[in-house]
């Protein structure tokens, strides 16, 4: 494939990014589900492990190179120790909060993005719009998080799993920042999702031995299913796909897009966990919406 970068979304991205979308939904469903059999630490490390081992071996089926030096070490270091500490957030946040409310918490990311981004590449500078978009949606997850204090439904310490949702977010975002920021803007994607794998499967399961969470007693099949969803299917072939896309597209574009999963995760937690969704969630969520389509709204060329 092509190394040029592509200056929008093309329809090869945008079928890519609803799919991708639609397995991160499903993600935050599979790991709640399977947090009754498996504490969140070894569950997030594990997968990440294994999802390593599949990326090495499919680079080894195609030749790519994962070890040559080319000055990325630093940054798939940072990258991995960010992506690392975001699924820790994701997964013990889901001890405290439902599934569909950390779905919406974890994808104000793409604004973490956005902001950091003219840093990085001017041509990606936000204009009077789409810093617009910004405000809009920081303060519908600022509203939709309020609702997390003092509730009613048994649950006092959601604003927790909420809080760790936010957390998340800006580790993801600064996981996308690093991968633009760094050598690693110019390795291959394999590459790129090996090291943050690899880097945050070995801290994960050392953090889940060290703090002594217990390992599953017993292996159901519906624990290995939802483990194996979560490796295969999203941890390997999903983010192999998000990641080529980001060395190939304009990453506020990309992340922004990827606000159409928290609609897939309430969806999917309403459907299979039977989880309450709240007006007030919705109405976040639709607020989100549009400061995606702020955000991510090309700006008018000038006339020469």
């Amino acid at each position: 494939m092509s190394d040029l970068r592509k200056t929008h979304l093309d329809r090869v991205a945008v079928i890519s990014l609803l799919l991708c979308c639609l397995l991160w939904g499903l993600n935050q469903v599979a790991a709640k589900a399977a947090l009754s059999e498996i504490g969140p630490l070894w569950q997030a490390g594990l997968r990440s492990l294994v999802a390593a081992l599949l990326v090495w071996a499919w680079a080894q089926a195609r030749g790519i190179k994962l070890f040559e030096r080319d000055g990325s070490l630093r940054g798939g270091l940072l990258a991995g120790l960010l992506f690392g500490l975001e699924f820790a957030c994701v997964f013990v946040g889901l001890q405290y909060t439902s599934a569909s409310r950390m779905v919406v918490f974890i994808y104000l990311s793409p604004f973490v993005v956005a902001l950091g981004m003219p840093f990085i590449a001017a041509s990606e500078r936000l204009n009077a719009r789409q810093v617009s978009g910004l405000l809009l949606a920081f303060v519908a997850v600022a509203w939709a998080f309020s609702e997390g204090f003092g509730q009613a439904n048994g649950n006092p310490r959601q604003w927790m799993g909420d809080a760790l949702g936010v957390l998340a977010a800006l580790f993801w975002g600064g996981t996308t920042l690093t991968i633009r920021a760094s050598a690693l803007s110019r390795s291959c994607a394999e590459k790129t999702l090996f090291y943050q794998l690899g880097v945050s499967g070995l801290g994960l399961c050392l953090a889940a031995a060290l703090s002594g969470e217990a390992w599953p007693a017993v292996w159901t099949l519906r624990l290995s299913g939802l483990i194996l969803f979560q490796t295969v299917i999203v941890s390997f072939a999903s983010y192999l796909l998000w990641f080529w896309m980001v060395r190939h597209y304009p990453a506020t574009r990309l992340a922004s897009f990827t606000l159409a999963t928290p609609m897939f995760g309430l969806l999917a937690g309403a459907l299979l966990l039977n989880e309450v969704i709240t007006l007030r969630l919705i109405l976040a969520l639709i607020a989100l919406g549009i400061g995606l389509v702020l955000v991510n709204q090309r700006p008018k060329r000038q006339a020469k």
